[in-house]
């Protein structure tokens, strides 16, 4: 699917730019831009896309990408109709890295730059350290939001294991390729209805090529099978409704495209790590806490 290029324009008398939203909601915004950023999620939770990363996010997601990763995250309105937060730097690529070559107090944040080129989450500490940082740069000037900001990124950059979010074989690239514009509209149509029946046949006859030539490009372009895939965007789904409802777990298995509450349990539990019910059960446990 084609990621639309944003273009960032840093904030008056400053160098990069920070940005607060509140929203009702999150859509689904699929972007990237070449820069660097830092993205902190606040009361909401849906499913995030980083890459080839897709997984459910919770309350307190700190991220930060590296420059032309696309990303998006995804959410439904809160159920008490509370608003949604989100903390945004962005950081062009150029003036970081001149930043980094001409202050050599600063060769501490090269490593974590490099790794931010897929994508690094951070812990739950880390990120409540964070928010208190955002706080103070949403009501700074430009020179104590220029310190903020690298407050911020010596902050992450002293986390001992970040998880990498996309896998390190990703390259998205955006040049014109009429076959890569036909796989698009395939890839929205999963998107749209992944929760339906979706035959490799249906797919590879909207994208104008045999079953088995699909297959390949498929994999090729997206580095896993269809099947991969499509289980993939079902099982964020699931996580969603397990932590936002309180639905049976052969109602979820149902409403997200699988044919029985076996298989639907065998994916979860090799995409996760854990069956459904302990997913469900451990999130509770965290929020009594």
């Amino acid at each position: 699917m084609r990621a639309m290029c944003e273009k960032v324009i840093p904030n008056t008398n400053s160098s990069w730019r920070y940005c607060k939203y509140t929203l009702d909601y999150i859509p689904f915004n699929w972007h990237y831009h070449p820069d660097f950023e830092i993205c902190l999620t606040l009361n909401s939770q849906g499913v995030c896309h980083i890459g080839d990363y897709i997984a459910p996010y919770g309350e307190l997601d700190l991220v930060i990408l590296g420059a032309d990763l696309p990303h998006t995250w995804q959410s439904s309105p809160n159920i008490d109709n509370s608003v949604q937060v989100v903390h945004v730097a962005q950081i062009p690529k150029k003036w970081l890295s001149q930043q980094i070559t001409s202050h050599p107090e600063f060769a501490i944040l090269e490593e974590l730059l490099i790794a931010a080129r897929q994508g690094l989450k951070f812990s739950t500490k880390t990120a409540m350290i964070a928010k208190s940082y955002f706080e103070k740069i949403e009501v700074s000037n430009p020179f104590e939001q220029y310190l903020g900001l690298f407050k911020l990124l010596y902050l992450m950059s002293q986390e001992a294991v970040p998880q990498q979010l996309s896998s390190a074989s990703f390259c998205y690239t955006n040049k014109t390729d009429p076959a890569k514009d036909k796989f698009d509209k395939v890839i929205d149509y999963i998107y749209r209805h992944y929760t339906e029946g979706l035959s490799a046949e249906q797919l590879a006859n909207m994208a104008h090529m045999s079953t088995n030539h699909f297959h390949r490009f498929f994999k090729k372009r997206m580095e896993r099978t269809l099947t991969e895939f499509i289980n993939q965007l079902r099982i964020g789904q699931a996580c969603k409704l397990l932590i936002n409802t309180n639905r049976a777990i052969t109602a979820i298995s149902d409403q997200c495209g699988f044919k029985n509450t076996s298989n639907f349990n065998r994916r979860f539990l090799t995409l996760k790590g854990t069956t459904p019910s302990q997913f469900r059960k451990r999130l509770k446990q965290k929020s009594l806490v």
